[in-house]
């Protein structure tokens, strides 16, 4: 094993920050990549990599607005149930205020 498998060095752990991982692509699919890399001056690794972390962010965003889109229609029902409160209280506050007024 060496540093970057996990050994001691001097006494500190060093970690790897990087895991090899094999991994099966349609042929189709793996020349295209390789048609990419070639044309970015590239290697597999890199593009793997990037993919990965654009696929992350762009799921991560989803599951975001997701839960934003939930949260904005629960609000929308809270809202409404607040408004129509507000609504049948000022009718009530109207009508009272037309008793007094009226001396009923």
């Amino acid at each position: 094993m060496g540093i970057a498998n996990g050994d001691d060095w001097l006494g500190v752990r060093q970690l790897s920050s990087t895991k090899r991982i094999m991994i099966s692509l349609p042929k189709n699919l793996l020349q295209e990549v390789d048609g990419m890399v070639q044309r970015d001056n590239s290697n597999r690794s890199e593009f793997i990599r990037q993919a990965m972390k654009m696929y992350l962010q762009e799921r991560k965003k989803r599951l975001i607005r997701e839960m934003m889109q939930r949260g904005y229609m629960e609000m929308a029902r809270i809202n409404l149930n607040i408004a129509s409160e507000a609504f049948v209280a000022e009718e009530e506050a109207e009508d009272t205020l037309d008793r007094l007024v009226s001396g009923v």
